[in-house]
């Protein structure tokens, strides 16, 4: 909600008998919808055509069993009755609890394998989008709780993937794609996610054809190979972008809304920033698919499927 003063609904349930599993089913769909309980059977919800929806779904579903329910709009009183009310929808007692869930997996860090700490932070991460995605008037405890994500999410780059590039500070000139077909590219070996987001990027929707090499000392790349994702290579993290957003903007692959929100996936696992909802999950995939993997290649070759689904379902989301 971008408003402070909303008008409101409030829906007013009766299900009949012992009806526990659609009583169940109901609380469960309205708390997921963010509404507030006011009392056994009553909600809040600010006055939207979006909520009023919510509500009339559920209101069909409680008289197909012959339930009473009504939905009431309304406006608050006074200034003091309308901060009653939104309130009411305080998330901040769940983001303090989140707070101390990551300040204790990061005392715990380096004691976890990769493959702990990332299912760790996957879990928590999960759940606190879900917990903001309720939060109807976020403030500051939201900021502060994103922020303690990022952190996490930084601190986990620093102790598993510690050699990632500095940012360069230049333009990023406009390469043609017919002028990049059937190349050599070299990255550093065991990959992580910038890395292994940017090889399938080539392949994908660059260079079809390319032939990958995986280096354990850049200075040995070949002298015709394309570099990405170290220092001084070809195509690695520029001022604020990540080396696949350089990529996307060097071959005008960024007007690609569903590369886009990859992009905006990878930067945050890569170097922090704003959390994604799907990102500690995605992560979680990709060490596994790291620790069964016993070469750069085969990585790839793993994660690809999972990295098509992903653009598939960010397309048709647009």
């Amino acid at each position: 909600m971008n408003t402070r003063s909303p008008r409101w609904l409030l829906l007013i349930t009766n299900l009949p008998g012992q009806n526990q599993t659609l009583r169940m089913r109901i609380w469960r769909g309205l708390k997921a919808a963010g509404a507030a309980l006011m009392r056994d059977g009553v909600y809040l919800l600010p006055e939207t055509p979006d909520f009023r929806r919510v509500f009339e779904e559920h209101a069909r579903e409680i008289r197909a069993v012959s339930g009473s329910v009504h939905i009431l709009h309304f406006g608050a009183d006074s200034t003091e009755q309308q901060n009653a009310l939104i309130a009411l929808f305080d998330r901040t007692a769940d983001y303090q609890e989140f707070i101390a869930r990551l300040r204790a997996w990061r005392k715990t860090l380096s004691m976890l394998t990769e493959l702990e700490a990332r299912k760790t932070l996957s879990i928590i991460a999960r759940e606190a989008a879900a917990t903001a995605a309720t939060d109807l008037f976020p403030e500051k405890p939201h900021e502060q709780m994103q922020a303690a994500l990022a952190e996490a999410q930084a601190a986990l780059n620093a102790r598993f993937s510690p050699d990632e590039p500095q940012p360069a500070h230049r333009k990023i000139p406009r390469r043609l794609l017919k002028d990049f077909k059937g190349k050599t590219w070299a990255t550093r070996e065991h990959m992580w996610i910038d890395r292994v987001c940017s090889a399938w990027l080539v392949r994908r929707f660059i260079d079809p054809k390319a032939k990958f090499v995986w280096l354990k000392d850049i200075k040995k790349k070949p002298k015709q190979a394309l570099g990405f994702d170290f220092n001084g290579a070809e195509f690695t993290h520029v001022d604020s972008k990540v080396t696949f957003e350089v990529l996307l903007t060097s071959f005008g692959l960024d007007q690609d809304l569903a590369l886009a929100r990859l992009g905006s996936l990878v930067h945050f696992l890569d170097v922090g920033g704003i959390p994604v909802a799907e990102a500690a999950g995605f992560a979680a995939i990709v060490a596994g698919a790291r620790a069964l993997q016993t070469n750069d290649l085969a990585l790839l070759n793993s994660v690809t499927p999972m990295l098509d689904s992903l653009y598939q379902n960010y397309g048709q989301e647009k």
